[in-house]
């Protein structure tokens, strides 16, 4: 065959598997994929959906495919097939494997739905899918946070694997303490996608909107030209109202955080037991070294330290503990440097002579901590596991904590986890990956600053109660314990926690009436006995690891029922996934680490952009006017009937002026002044609707508190404007809380016009009508996406998204929220330029912002966020829109949509 035709056979063979790449890709549509995360009192209930549609005209399988973190539980899991709904049924795991074998001799096709990684899991499964058809998949998991190094991460992977059209992440985060700052992260949160990422923060509330086009999906980090495959990690922290404790209850469970921060930290004597046996040979000892020399330089000059290597022989770098001063620092890191693989593994005689050390070198006022490395199983000296274990229990004896980390996936990982667990520790495991050695150093660094040892957490009238004691508390992480509440009869909930600190020892007492106690948020109502439930069995789990005989059986059935009773997927339990008839039946289980990790089948088939605005109704004027500090609540009472009384007046020169004066930004802060000086009792919320309108402008910025200003009612106005994109939105504001039309036009022939009662959108040649009432509708074209939810019309144009709601509630209007936006474009309008920053000035008798190089004189309003389908009212620092905008009103009106 000559070269030319050779080269054409090759292009052909080319173009044909292209072709037929393509055309997979277009037999399977996920035309939408929505994550829900809600985070309460550190509780997060996440909902992945997946809404996927056959196009070929034949049935075929079609796949769901979900990550979840390794320390959530399932507790939901649906599919909805031409109409028809089912539902993953929670089982005792030898139940639902007799099941799955029951499936697999009749010839069905079953399959095992789970795998095992470093910080997730998987759920798969699939179903066959009518020619053109589609299929929901719906799973729900749900975890309680946990806090290290002074904060909490809410981490959300995303894997479509193909660009979705209509695809958003959406985070609520409420803390009742406040929240203290906010942050997001991940692969997901780069380049391109950064400026898809959306926060806003308000006191107790947080929110996080990742919403992005279907082209940004290929254009991050953890990206291709199959879409996002990446992680969001949403990093938090509360304030610490008190030393005290944070206490919430409901439906008579409770649940108290514990985290004081006015304590010294506790110097501590550590040793750490390494593993140099002949398998830790190459990559494993080298990142060792790498992170006990960082290790080293991290410790406190009042620290005791020493170090214990081992294979079949153990060497000590220093017969006793030394202090950590920067000479024998050094001299530790150059025996680290030395330290060579080779030998057998005797991890008995190791932990052993670690535990002497601690205890001939004990230091007064310290806090002692073993922290054992190793990737083995023991092969000299003492072998036996059980023995082992005995050993280890007597000699440390409860008097300090036994950290284990197994490098790599040879270890017996239950083992080391039965070692911690019976010695106040924590076993972790070290994956075999480039960043072992920061996974290391981050281990050390959570356990390397003790604040409180022999911590005591003591209730009245209650029962059912978590873990209530800690060998240790460290700083940056946070004590939680959960029960009933049995007496009804209490007027107050009383607690106290008992410690030793570095000197002596202290208490911290805390009693809340109980009406204060009682959340009466609906979100509440059966979440903190949720959190409890959950709690106790991760808890259960780890002491059924210690426990022998009937106590070890108490533990297990304990842990079983609960899981039963709350469907939590867990190590005890399956999910029965039924599929329409004919169809495999599947199990879903949650493993335990040191587990296979793949998925086994049995078939054979099978800087976040600053820009935060938002409208909400006003009935105001803006900022400035006398102080009314000297007013009460009967004042403005009587000033509310003066006003209607002087409307009535027959003087017309009176009652221009008067008149004139209440439409006032004067009257406005005036008002506002005397109500933010009411007592609690007595305040009413800034909610309610005088006369006079205007709409009020939330903004958010890198402040931690809100903007918001008032624009007093015009008809028309021009909410937002890009000269460059040829891209611009007018709104009609004509009612009494919102928009009656909003209409987007860009790059001249495009044009969308929404009202209350129908939208139509003209793309040039063509009118295409959309009703609100109608299901999941996709419609786009190019350099435009439409996707109408319930209640909400999402319109992307160019790179440019905004969502209008429709909000029912009171009376029916429409709302926009500018979710993203290119960051520094240019835009105008009456939603505001895209980054507004302040800084209070401190000592002012009003409250008082510097803003764009201006002292601005300010209070404090509540406002409902349409933004938001719920809206929610927040708090906001009331300033002048002139201020902001720094063009008047009249720059803003058009004459028409």
């Amino acid at each position: 065959m000559d070269k030319a035709a050779l080269r054409l056979t090759f292009f052909g063979l080319l173009f044909t598997c292209v072709n037929l790449a393509a055309k997979k890709k277009q037999d399977i549509d996920i035309y939408s994929f929505h994550i829900n995360s809600t985070i309460t009192s550190r509780y997060a209930t996440t909902v992945i959906t997946s809404r996927v549609a056959n196009l070929l005209t034949q049935s075929q399988e079609v796949h769901f495919e979900v990550k979840i973190p390794k320390n959530a539980f399932i507790s939901r899991f649906r599919m909805t097939i031409d109409g028809n709904t089912y539902d993953g049924v929670v089982k005792e795991k030898e139940e639902a494997q007799r099941e799955y074998s029951e499936a697999v001799s009749r010839g069905e096709s079953a399959g095992l739905v789970s795998a095992v990684g470093r910080t997730f899991e998987d759920f798969k499964t699939s179903v066959t899918v009518a020619a053109l058809s589609k299929v929901t998949f719906e799973l729900t998991y749900e975890e309680l946070l946990k806090r290290r190094l002074g904060k909490y991460e809410l981490l959300i992977n995303a894997q479509p694997m193909q660009p979705v059209a209509d695809f958003k992440i959406d985070v609520h985060i409420h803390e009742n303490p406040g929240i203290s700052f906010l942050e997001v992260k991940g692969g997901l949160n780069t380049k391109d996608l950064a400026n898809a990422v959306t926060t806003f923060r308000a006191d107790k509330d947080a929110w996080v909107k990742f919403y992005p086009t279907r082209d940004q999906q290929t254009k991050c980090d953890d990206c291709s030209e199959n879409g996002l495959n990446g992680n969001l990690i949403i990093m938090y922290d509360v304030e610490r109202l008190k030393q005290s404790g944070d206490l919430e209850a409901s439906e008579g469970y409770f649940v108290h955080y514990f985290a004081p921060t006015d304590i010294q930290r506790i110097p501590k004597n550590v040793v750490f037991i390494i593993d140099k046996s002949g398998s830790m040979s190459g990559k494993k000892i080298e990142q060792t070294r790498l992170a006990m020399l960082r290790i080293l330089s991290d410790l406190a000059e009042d620290d005791h330290f020493g170090l214990i290597t081992f294979n079949a022989y153990i060497q000590t770098w220093k017969p006793e503990l030394l202090k950590a001063t920067e000479g024998d620092v050094e001299e530790a890191k150059t025996f680290v440097k030395r330290i060579t693989s080779g030998g057998s593994t005797d991890i008995n005689a190791a932990v052993l002579k670690a535990v002497d050390m601690i205890n001939k070198h004990h230091q007064e006022g310290s806090a002692s901590i073993l922290i054992l490395l190793t990737d083995g199983n023991p092969t000299t000296g003492e072998t036996d596991l059980v023995k082992i274990q005995k050993n280890v229990k007597k000699a440390i004896d409860g008097k300090f904590p036994l950290y284990c980390l197994g490098f790599g996936f040879d270890v017996s990982f239950e083992f080391l986890e039965k070692l911690s667990l019976e010695n106040n520790g924590v076993a972790r495991r070290i994956y075999e990956e480039s960043d072992a050695d920061q996974q290391l150093q981050g281990f050390y660094e959570e356990v390397a600053t003790p604040l409180l040892t022999d911590v005591h957490l003591n209730y009245q009238g209650v029962a059912n109660l978590t873990q209530t004691t800690f060998s240790q508390y460290y700083n940056g992480s946070e004590i939680v314990v959960a029960g009933q509440i049995t007496d009804n009869s209490l007027e107050s909930f009383t607690t106290e926690v008992i410690a030793l600190s570095k000197s002596n020892k202290v208490a911290y007492h805390n009693n809340v009436p109980t009406d204060e106690l009682n959340s009466d948020r609906p979100e509440h109502e059966n979440l903190i006995k949720r959190l409890w439930a959950f709690l106790t069995v991760k808890q259960l789990l780890e002491k059924e690891v210690t426990l022998q005989g009937q106590e070890k059986d108490n533990a297990k059935k304990e842990a079983l029922d609960l899981s039963l009773k709350y469907k939590f997927v867990t190590p005890l339990t399956s999910m029965v996934v039924t599929k329409p008839q004919d169809e495999e039946m599947q199990i879903a289980h949650k493993p335990k680490e040191g587990e296979e990790r793949q998925t086994k089948r049995a078939s054979r088939r099978k800087s976040r952009p600053k820009y935060d605005s938002s409208l909400s109704y006003r009935p105001f004027g803006s900022s400035g006017g006398p102080s009314a500090s000297f007013l009460d609540d009967s004042s403005v009472r009587h000033l509310d009937s003066s006003v209607r009384l002087l409307k009535e007046n027959r003087n017309p020169t009176r009652k221009e002026k008067f008149l004139k004066f209440i439409s006032s930004s004067s009257f406005t802060v005036f008002r506002d002044n005397v109500r933010a000086r009411l007592p609690r009792t007595t305040q009413k919320p800034v909610t309610t609707s005088p006369p006079l309108k205007s709409i009020r402008i939330l903004k958010s910025s890198g402040n931690a508190k809100p903007l918001c200003y008032d624009v007093p009612l015009a008809q028309k106005v021009r909410l937002l404007q890009n000269d460059v994109s040829e891209f611009f939105i007018n709104g009609q504001l004509d009612s009494e809380n919102g928009f009656s039309q909003i209409a987007f036009h860009y790059k001249t022939h495009h044009h969308l016009l929404l009202s209350t009662s129908e939208i139509s959108y003209f793309d040039g040649q063509d009118t295409v009508k959309f009703s609100w009432d109608q299901g999941l509708t996709h419609h786009e074209t190019e350099h435009v996406s439409l996707i109408l939810r319930s209640n909400e019309m999402d319109v992307t144009m160019g790179n440019i998204r905004v969502v209008i709601l429709l909000h029912k509630k009171d009376e029916v209007f429409l709302w926009p929220a500018v979710w993203q936006q290119p960051k520094d474009a240019g835009f105008t309008g009456i939603l505001g330029e895209a980054d507004i920053s302040y800084e209070e000035i401190p000592g002012s008798q009003t409250p008082t912002l510097k803003l764009k190089d201006k002292e601005v004189k300010t209070s404090w309003v509540m406002v409902k966020d349409y933004r938001f389908s719920f809206a929610p009212v927040i708090g906001c620092w009331l300033v002048p829109f002139q201020v902001v905008a720094q063009r008047e009103l009249s720059d803003f009106t058009v004459t028409q949509l």
